[in-house]
């Protein structure tokens, strides 16, 4: 079965947390699990910082008809209008994305409250909109300051109010929204209102202007004990050292509050850099990445050479014990012997053309490093480069005789 929502000592939450998110299969939350650990650490600040909130597990069905079970932040939050202090009811959805996109908070008011008409920051079916919401940022933002950025918000500009008595209750969704009401995991508890959802179209029914008194905020009979309490704050007094008490608290502060603040964007401008950096160590490991890739093939190529390389010194070696005949004195040219004579003269004529191409070299290297003359370096230059000359011609008529032999050749064999 399910883990229930937590209530009673200050551990249950962070055990019924543990036990949510540590689930797996068909029950497993669909959260991305390198994130539950920051899910867990915000759910756990946010109710311990503001204990009208409570932590629960219910059913979310998103504008496709999709549902989902998702933890949820659903309770009170305080706020103080004209020094007064209102608990204002919400409901804090965490989706699937969170928290790397912001979550969905909505107001639920109960069946003697009122949504402000075209409140600011909270729409008719009670989903609220607000700048920390639109500028979210993991893993800067988080639900603490979303918390008090409402109760600053909604203190300015109250969004709910008590119900004129000439306007009727809200009537209740009809019976296919039925499906959707919230259930706490591990039963179906008692039914009530379902909470405003992203798979609602409607809000409450708009009331005339002229229907309603002049707004003021809601304020419940004690014996209601319902969430919106009102508790007065101490009065005030004109005592000199109570007045310059209170400024030098107000001082403090105010300066504290700039402190905070300055040492919140000296941490957001930390943050930037330390994201930059991270960006290039990802650009360089991929860069590295690619050249160890590359390094691998060519080792693979290079050993695939090596390889072929043995084989052939194998064939080699295979094929010399074969032949040895135990013959220790033998003179190269008698291994090759060329099929006829213009060959014999072919190969006569390259092999003192390549041996002059290798003296020349060596006087090259001679006389750039002084130990010929310069004088006999080009005496013996043009006499090797006669010779080369003619040896070359020959080689050319060579060749064109051999043609013209294959060519009587190939016509014979065609007659």
């Amino acid at each position: 079965m399910p883990p229930v929502s937590p209530s009673g000592t200050s551990h249950a939450p962070m055990q019924f947390l543990n036990s949510v998110l540590s689930q797996r299969g068909p029950n497993a939350l669909p959260y991305e699990e390198d994130v539950k650990w920051s899910i867990r650490q915000h759910m756990v600040t946010v109710i311990q910082d503001f204990p009208g909130l409570q932590v629960k597990t219910a059913m979310f069905t998103h504008n496709d008809g999709r549902t989902v079970n998702l933890l949820q932040a659903d309770g009170t939050i305080p706020m103080y209008y004209q020094d007064v202090k209102y608990n204002i009811p919400v409901t804090i959805w965490l989706l699937e994305s969170y928290p790397r996109s912001a979550p969905l908070v909505y107001v639920t008011p109960t069946r003697d409250m009122i949504i402000k008409p075209r409140h600011p920051r909270v729409d008719a079916s009670g989903m609220v909109s607000v700048p920390y919401l639109q500028q979210w940022l993991f893993p800067r933002s988080n639900l603490v300051e979303l918390v008090q950025n409402l109760s600053l918000l909604f203190g300015q500009d109250p969004p709910l109010y008590s119900r004129p008595a000439s306007v009727p209750a809200r009537p209740p969704l009809p019976q296919p929204f039925q499906g959707v009401n919230p259930m706490i995991s591990g039963g179906m508890g008692t039914p009530s209102p379902p909470p405003p959802s992203s798979s609602y179209q409607q809000g409450p029914p708009r009331i005339p202007n002229s229907s309603l008194p002049n707004p003021r905020p809601y304020h419940v009979p004690p014996q209601q004990q319902q969430s919106l309490t009102p508790h007065p704050r101490p009065s005030r007094t004109d005592n000199p050292s109570e007045v310059f008490k209170r400024n030098a608290v107000n001082a403090l502060t105010e300066r504290l509050q700039s402190d905070v603040l300055e040492l919140r964007k000296s941490f957001e401008v930390e943050m930037d850099e330390l994201f930059n950096t991270q960006a290039l160590l990802n650009q360089r490991s991929e860069v590295l990445d690619r050249g160890t890739r590359e390094l691998q093939q060519e080792k693979e190529g290079l050993e695939q050479q090596l390889q072929l390389m043995h084989t052939n010194t194998d064939v080699l070696e295979t094929w010399l014990q074969a032949n040895d005949k135990g013959v220790k004195d033998f003179s190269i040219d008698d291994v090759f012997q060329p099929y006829d004579p213009l060959s014999k003269q072919m190969l006569e004529c390259t092999a003192a053309d390549l041996a002059i191409e290798d003296v020349l070299y060596s006087m090259d290297k001679a006389v750039q490093e002084g130990v010929i003359s310069v004088e006999t370096y080009l005496k013996h230059v043009r006499i090797l480069s006669r010779e080369q000359f003619f040896l070359r011609a020959t080689v050319a008529k060579v060749r064109g005789a051999q043609l013209q032999a294959q060519v009587a050749g190939m016509a014979a064999r065609a007659n």
